[in-house]
């Protein structure tokens, strides 16, 4: 578990996982060792995921937003979205 607990650093998307089954830590359940078995799982399927970055990438932060303010004429509430790029990676968006 100590290991998992460390992996949360660089895996923000295992962190409540991992803080939920690390609260039995003293006393687990064959549950408990079922949802590990879990996240490992997770973990080993989503390994190619993540930044690659190379010589030569680009280091900007570019963000766009946009926003429709109260166009619906149902309802007259504002929409808006967000999308952040690391290079020429999208890494945050709504």
């Amino acid at each position: 578990m100590g290991a998992l607990q460390y992996l949360t650093f660089t895996h923000l998307d295992i962190c409540f996982a991992v803080n939920r089954v690390y609260q039995f830590m003293h006393t687990p359940t064959d549950f408990h060792c079922i949802i590990v078995k879990c996240i490992l799982r997770y973990l080993k399927g989503t390994i190619s995921y993540g930044f690659h970055i190379t010589r030569g990438s680009s280091f900007a932060l570019h963000g766009f937003t946009d926003a429709d303010w109260a166009s619906s004429n149902d309802d007259h509430k504002s929409t808006g979205g967000y999308l952040v790029f690391f290079g020429q990676m999208s890494i945050s968006w709504k």
